[in-house]
C-alpha cells in the first residue's frame, strides 16, 4: 500500500455485474475537472468546476461526440467529502458495457483505477476519521445482522476512538512531565504527581480490562456466536438443523451414524447471528470414517460458545447420566439441555421433567413444537445487553491485541510504582503503553500496517 498520491482515482462503488443503476466514484484534485470536460449538462452550458459543493446535475457522458449515457453527476468539493478530496459520483444505467465504458474513459485521460480501500485511506490520511473508524466501514459493509451492524455503526460514530484517546492523551500528558523529571535527574526534581499519577494508572488499567473483556462478545456479535448440536446418533440433530433453517440441509434418516462430518450453515434470529453445527453422534463404533466425525465433534465443542445437548424422549431415564458425562467432560461451557421428540411424552411426563431440571427445554424438531423457546432462550443467551446501553464493544482482533500490549505496559508501570523504582525504568513501559493505544487509532501506523487493514477492502471504498 502506497502512501497517499496527489492523482486522481476511480473505481465502480456499487457491486459488479448487471443492475437498475451503477455508481462510478473519483477522488483526488483534478476529479470535477476530468469529469466537466466529459460531461454536457442537460440545462445549459453547466460548469461542474463552479457547481456547489454536494449537488447533483443531470446531463450526458460523452466521448468526443459519442454520447456514452445519461447520467446523474453529484460533486463533493474538499475538504467536504468522505476521503477530504474532490470526490464525484457518476450515477450511470447499470449496464456492465457502460460501466465499463466510462471508467475506460477516464483512464485514458489520465485517471487510475484505485486500490482496495483506497478511497477510505484517503480519508483517513486526510484526517476525515482515524483508523478504527476506517475499519469499522469495512465492518459495517460485511456487516449481516442488526448486531454486527451496531457494534460497526457505534465504533463508527467514534465512541471507541473517543475512549482511547482520552485515556491516551491523559497518559501522555504524565508522559510529558516523567520525561522532563529524566531532564534534571541530577537535581532530583519530581514535576508528576505520584499519587494522582497511580490513580490514573490505575483508571487506565480498569478501563483496558473492560474494553479487553467486551472483546468476547463483541467477536461472536460480529462474526457470529458458533453452537454446536450434540448428542447420540438418532436423536435428532439433523432434524433440529433442518427446523431451525427452514430447509433440508442435512441428510435425515433412520440410520444411525448418518451424520459423519461437521454440517454448518448461519441463520439470523432476533437481530443475531448464529452458526449452528450439526454433528456427528457421539457413540462407542468401530466404523473408522464415523470415528473420524466423532472426534470431529469434540473438536466442535470445543469451539463452540454454546452447546445445544439433545436427549431423546425415549430416553428420559437416562437423563442424569447423560447430562453428567457432558458437563463433568466440559465444564466450563455453557450447555443447553434439550429433550427432543416431545411428542413421545405425556403432559405429566413432560411437568415432572421441567420440575425436576431448571432451564430444560422440550420440543420436537420433527413437529415444529417448542422450537419458539428455544429461538427466546437462544435470545436471552446472546447477551445483547452491553449493546443495548451503548457501552464499547471491541470486535476487531487487531485492537483486541494492542488492548492486551497496551494492558501488560500500563500493569508494568503499575509495578514499578509500587515498587519505587526509578523513573527512567517504568519510563520505557509509558511509551509502550502510549504505542499500542497509538496503533488502535493510527496516530502511530507504519506503510504495513495500512497495507493489511486496507487490502481487506473492496475496490470502490
Amino acid at each position: 500500500m502506497n502512501s497517499i498520491k496527489n492523482d486522481t482515482i476511480i473505481a465502480l462503488a456499487t457491486s459488479a455485474g448487471v443492475g437498475a443503476i451503477a455508481v462510478i466514484r473519483l477522488s483526488g484534485e483534478k476529479a470535477i475537472e476530468i469529469v466537466n470536460a466529459n460531461f454536457n449538462s442537460k440545462f445549459g452550458n453547466k460548469d461542474l468546476n463552479t457547481v456547489k459543493s454536494h449537488t447533483i446535475h443531470l446531463g450526458n457522458i460523452v466521448d468526443d461526440k459519442r454520447i456514452i449515457d445519461e447520467v446523474l453527476v453529484s460533486v463533493f468539493k474538499n475538504p467536504n467529502s468522505y476521503t477530504g478530496e474532490n470526490v464525484v459520483e457518476i450515477n450511470c444505467h447499470g449496464s456492465v458495457y457502460i460501466q465499463q465504458e466510462i471508467i475506460q474513459l477516464f483512464i485514458k485521460k489520465g485517471v487510475r483505477n484505485a486500490d482496495a480501500g483506497e478511497f477510505t485511506l484517503r480519508a483517513f490520511l486526510n484526517g476525515k476519521m482515524d483508523l478504527s473508524q476506517a475499519e469499522a466501514v469495512a465492518d459495517l459493509i460485511s456487516s449481516n445482522s442488526e448486531t454486527s451492524h451496531q457494534v460497526a455503526m457505534q465504533q463508527m460514530r467514534g465512541g471507541f476512538s473517543n475512549e482511547i484517546q482520552n485515556l491516551r492523551q491523559q497518559l501522555l500528558n504524565f508522559a510529558s512531565l516523567i520525561e522532563l523529571e529524566l531532564d534534571f535527574a541530577e537535581e532530583d526534581i519530581e514535576f508528576a504527581d505520584r499519587t494522582e499519577f497511580n490513580n490514573l494508572v490505575t483508571k487506565i488499567s480498569s478501563v483496558l480490562k473492560r474494553l479487553i473483556d467486551s472483546f468476547a462478545l463483541g467477536n461472536v456479535l460480529k462474526n457470529g456466536i458458533p453452537i454446536a448440536i450434540v448428542g447420540e446418533p438418532n436423536v435428532g440433530k439433523s432434524t433440529l438443523l433442518n427446523t431451525l433453517l427452514n430447509e433440508e440441509k442435512a441428510i435425515v434418516s433412520h440410520i444411525e451414524g448418518t451424520t459423519r462430518d461437521a454440517i454448518e450453515d448461519e441463520i439470523n434470529i432476533d437481530g443475531v447471528a448464529y452458526r449452528f453445527i450439526d454433528t456427528a453422534g457421539i457413540r462407542h463404533t468401530q466404523d473408522f470414517v464415523e470415528n473420524i466425525g466423532i472426534k470431529k465433534t469434540y473438536e466442535n465443542i470445543e469451539k463452540a460458545q454454546l452447546v445445544l445437548h439433545l436427549i431423546d424422549a425415549s430416553k428420559i431415564n437416562e437423563l442424569d447420566t447423560a447430562i453428567k458425562e457432558l458437563t463433568s467432560k466440559y465444564p466450563s461451557k455453557k450447555i443447553l439441555t434439550i429433550v427432543n421428540k416431545a411428542d413421545l411424552l405425556s403432559e405429566k411426563e413432560i411437568s415432572d421433567l421441567k420440575s425436576q431440571i431448571s432451564n430444560l427445554i422440550i420440543l420436537s424438531a420433527k413437529h415444529k413444537t417448542g422450537i419458539h423457546k428455544l429461538t427466546t432462550t437462544l435470545t436471552q443467551l446472546a447477551n445483547k445487553g452491553a449493546l443495548s446501553n451503548n457501552e464499547t464493544i471491541v470486535s476487531n482482533s487487531r485492537h483486541f491485541e494492542a488492548l492486551n500490549n497496551a494492558y501488560n505496559a500500563i500493569k508494568e508501570v503499575q509495578k514499578g510504582i509500587d515498587a519505587q523504582v526509578s523513573t527512567d525504568l517504568f519510563a520505557i513501559d509509558i511509551r509502550q503503553a502510549l504505542f499500542h493505544l497509538g496503533e488502535i487509532t493510527g496516530e502511530v501506523t507504519t506503510e504495513d500496517l495500512l497495507g493489511n487493514i486496507f487490502a481487506n477492502f473492496c475496490i470502490g471504498k
